[in-house]
């Protein structure tokens, strides 16, 4: 029954996470617990929508070389997320978010694999990403005390490619004021198409 279940979510479900499904699930007397596949599939959704954000290419026009990178990309998904936990982080959203964190980093963790990376330079370069996401987070902390000059400096130092830094700081105002108009439950419980 549970091989047949998964068989046939083959089609929605890319290969690769069919695995992963199998193994989180709970396999109790032949049924699947559909809260850990729900669970599962609302991270993946929000991993998705940040993914989304991520690829907008009007981020990209304001970059040096006119040729955004692996590099570029991942600073802006991991702003995008350092912004959305700093918008959420409470006692009570504390396991939500610890789920999230866990869950992005595992899904970029695939995402390098995926690259073709070693197990080696994986370790290394998830080190460094986790670095550089703690650093974004320090950054964008006390976002809203600052000035206009000094948001451009704190963006600077990670956009550094980026000639119109304006812009980025302009987007990422707007993106804290859009996602602050819900609670945590609309972007985990639901698809929200940003």
């Amino acid at each position: 029954m549970i091989n047949f279940s998964l068989f046939s979510l083959r089609l929605l479900i890319p290969w690769c996470l069919i695995g992963l499904f199998k193994v989180q699930c709970d396999i109790n007397n032949d049924k699947i617990n559909i809260c850990i596949f729900l669970k599962f599939m609302s991270y993946l959704a929000f991993y998705n929508n940040l993914i989304k954000l991520t690829t907008n290419k009007s981020l990209y026009k304001g970059i040096n070389d006119e040729q955004d990178s692996f590099a570029d990309r991942l600073t802006l998904f991991l702003t995008h997320f350092a912004f959305f936990l700093r918008e959420f982080k409470s006692l009570e959203n504390e396991k939500i978010l610890q789920d999230l964190y866990d869950f992005n980093f595992r899904q970029l963790e695939l995402s390098i694999r995926e690259i073709g990376y070693g197990d080696q330079s994986i370790n290394k370069k998830m080190k460094d990403y986790i670095n550089l996401f703690h650093a974004i987070v320090s950054e964008v902390h006390f976002w809203d005390k600052l000035d206009d000059n000094e948001r451009r400096k704190k963006l600077s130092k990670f956009f550094d490619k980026f000639k119109n830094i304006d812009y980025l700081v302009d987007y990422f105002d707007e993106y804290r004021l859009d996602i602050s108009k819900n609670n945590l439950n609309y972007y985990i419980k639901s698809v929200h198409n940003s």
